[in-house]
Formats: structure tokens, C-alpha cells, sequence
């Protein structure tokens, strides 16, 4: 399908936060609670509809494992340092990222500050992030607060919503926003729409095709990485 912008997301958080789940509840509109743990890279896209204009999101779930981890699956260094590169390229020409925490783990929400780092280090300076709280369906366990989640994007300069992968609710919501921010900022110029490292990849639209919030289509597979 033609599309007026192809926008390049990328997933992360901790492992477990549902960040899998998330991807797939958007472009499925499906929950798969039993999963493997997505090692690497997941990949997913969709069509959506800004200002009437067709947006093709192409949207890639990373993760970043421990170093006991690595160790495991990669037992050579160079193996190590390998994967590290590759999960650390997708920062790179990536217009979006949807920064994940669970609302049930403490030690998740903790980890944020690192993982802004990471991708303020490697991503391009305009790089729009939605922080999302996710598995809010679980209130009756939370251990971060709404207010604190609230307090960090705006610290931060992030956007924020809670979200739950398994009811959907606010799971359209947060991919179809981050993508309405990115489309303000080429608007207003701050991209350069001819320079895809920033994410942002100029289609065309023929007309009658609006490629409607319904269209979708996926790759990949996995859940709650």
C-alpha cells in the first residue's frame, strides 16, 4: 500500500515489560501472554491516517540483555559485542520510540533513566519519545504511581500514557500520538525530510488511498519482551 511517510520506530525497556505485547496488540490487535523471550530484534508495521495523509509505521522491538545474559546466548565476546552493535544500530534513523516500564515492577520504572540515555546517546537529537506505563489492567498490584510516571516524561520532555497490552486500552492511542508528534515536527520543519537517518522515509499517496487507522499488516512474533 502507498503511503504518504514511512516513520521508524523502535520498542525498549526492561525484559518482561510487554513490549512484544504492545507491538503485537497494535499491529495484530491480538494478546499472546505466552511467549518466548524475543532475543534481538522483532519487526512490525501498520498504516495509519494523520491529516488525511497515509503514515506506513515501521516498528522494531529490541532487546538489551543483561551481561549474564550475554553470556548465556553469546559465550564468545566478540559474539557479545556483536549483538550489542546490532541492538545498538536501531537507535540509529529511528524517528520514534515508545520507552516501555510495567506499572507491577518498581525496579523497571528504576531502569528508565538508563535506557533514555542509551537512546539519547545513539538516536538523533529529535527523536520522539513516548514514555508508556504499561499492564495499567493490573492496578490492584501497582508499584509506580500514575503521578510518578507523569513526573518523569515531564522531567524528561517525554510524552506519557499508561497503557494495558492485554485490554488494548490507550495501546492505539500511544503509537497513533508519537506519530502525530513526529508528523508536527516535519510540519515545522525541524526534520529534513530528504535525509532518511532521521527515520522519516518520503512515499507517495495515490488518491482514494488513505490507508485508514484499520489497515495493518505485521512480521515477527513473541510477546511481553
Amino acid at each position: 500500500m502507498s503511503y504518504a511517510y514511512l516513520f521508524k520506530y523502535i520498542i525498549i525497556g526492561d525484559t518482561g515489560v510487554g513490549k512484544s505485547c504492545l507491538l503485537l496488540q497494535f499491529t495484530d490487535k491480538r494478546f499472546q501472554p505466552v511467549h518466548d523471550l524475543t532475543i534481538g530484534v522483532e519487526f512490525g508495521a501498520r498504516m495509519i491516517t494523520i491529516d488525511n495523509k497515509p503514515i506506513k509505521l515501521q516498528i522494531w522491538d529490541t532487546v538489551r540483555l543483561p551481561l549474564s545474559a550475554l553470556r548465556c546466548y553469546f559465550p564468545s565476546p566478540a559474539g557479545q559485542e556483536s549483538f550489542r552493535s546490532i541492538t545498538r544500530s536501531y537507535y540509529r534513523g529511528a524517528a520514534g520510540a515508545l520507552l516501555v516500564y510495567d506499572i507491577t515492577r518498581r525496579e523497571t520504572f528504576n531502569h528508565l533513566a538508563s535506557w533514555l540515555e542509551d537512546a539519547r546517546q545513539h538516536a538523533n537529537a529529535n527523536m520522539t519519545i513516548m514514555l508508556i506505563g504499561n499492564k495499567c489492567d493490573l492496578s490492584h498490584r501497582r508499584a509506580v504511581s500514575y503521578e510518578e510516571g507523569e513526573q518523569f516524561a515531564k522531567e524528561h520532555g517525554l510524552i506519557f500514557m499508561e497503557a494495558s497490552a492485554k485490554t488494548a486500552q490507550n495501546v492505539e492511542e500511544a503509537f497513533v500520538k508519537t506519530a502525530g508528534a513526529i508528523y508536527k515536527k516535519i510540519q515545522d520543519g525541524v526534520f529534513d525530510v530528504s535525509n532518511e537517518s532521521y527515520g522519516i522515509k518520503v512515499g507517495y499517496a495515490v488518491p482514494g488511498q488513505s490507508g485508514g487507522a484499520g489497515s495493518s499488516s505485521s512480521q515477527g512474533g513473541g510477546c511481553c519482551s
